[in-house]
């Protein structure tokens, strides 16, 4: 069994604060006994007011947020997979980064999220990511202490191409951090996440924000786990910030695929 940490967010404007968050999890999550903690998308700054924010959209390597965290991992000797930070690339575009740390404080993988947040709700909520983040290019696994764990970010979600790539990878988890709206959340969230599981037979993490937050907006919540076979294991409801632990078996994922070998048994589709 492999224990792991999932820590639910309501981040906010000022990333010192939500960097001692993230630390403070960080500790406790060792103290838990797990083995890894999965924070939510954007863990280090939420804020849609992009003049506000950009003062602190930098270059990763001067993140004092990913240092902190980086610090936190190595001195409590365990994993940590940022569910997202924003970060500023070379040729001045955002990028909305996963990285994964190891228990050493290295960067063992990062992931830019691929697809655009770029919608207009019924609820009046407009939203475009792409105005200033640049979209990731590339699949990304990484072998961790749950195994070979594929990486995805929120609106990723929505996309199965993404997962049938990562299912391809045989990948043992998928972490799927998230700062769902609240009327999406409510519509799709708990369906499409075990959903992904079910098709990649493989466990599903989705660290999430929930709340109401600084910036004016609501999120949905509801921080997942989910086996292989679609069963959740932890839902963290809601409301608020909070630490939870789940286990999760390997062998669960063998059986799954025994009984179900969805992978193995899929073929091309005629064009």
């Amino acid at each position: 069994m492999t224990r792991i940490a999932v820590l639910q967010m309501t981040s906010g404007i000022d990333p010192a604060a939500n960097a001692a968050a993230m630390v403070g999890a960080v500790g406790a999550a060792a103290m838990g006994g797990a083995e890894m903690l999965f924070t939510p998308e954007m863990s280090g700054l939420l804020d849609r007011d992009r003049a506000r924010a950009t003062v602190h959209v930098v270059p990763e390597d001067q993140s004092p947020v990913l240092a902190a965290v980086r610090e936190a991992a190595s001195g409590a000797g365990i994993w940590v997979a940022i569910g997202s930070l924003p970060v500023l690339r070379e040729d001045g575009r955002w990028a909305n980064r996963s990285f994964v740390i190891d228990s050493s404080g290295a960067i063992a993988a990062r992931y830019d999220k691929i697809h655009m947040f770029d919608v207009d709700l019924e609820t009046g909520e407009s939203w475009r990511e792409s105005a200033a983040y640049a979209p990731g290019e590339a699949v990304v696994t990484v072998d961790c202490p749950v195994g070979r764990l594929g990486l995805a970010i929120c609106y990723d979600l929505r996309f199965p191409a993404l997962f049938e790539a990562l299912g391809k990878a045989r990948c043992d988890a998928i972490a799927i951090p998230a700062a769902f709206t609240r009327p999406t959340g409510a519509a799709h969230w708990h369906v499409m996440q075990r959903a992904r599981a079910i098709e990649a037979s493989a466990f599903v993490i989705a660290a999430a924000q929930a709340g109401q937050h600084e910036d004016g907006r609501e999120t949905y919540g509801h921080s997942l786990v989910i086996d292989p076979w679609g069963e959740i294991l932890l839902d963290m409801g809601g409301e608020g910030g909070s630490l939870a632990f789940a286990e999760l078996d390997p062998a669960r994922i063998a059986s799954v695929r025994a009984q179900l070998p969805s992978l193995a048994n899929k073929r091309p589709i005629p064009q």
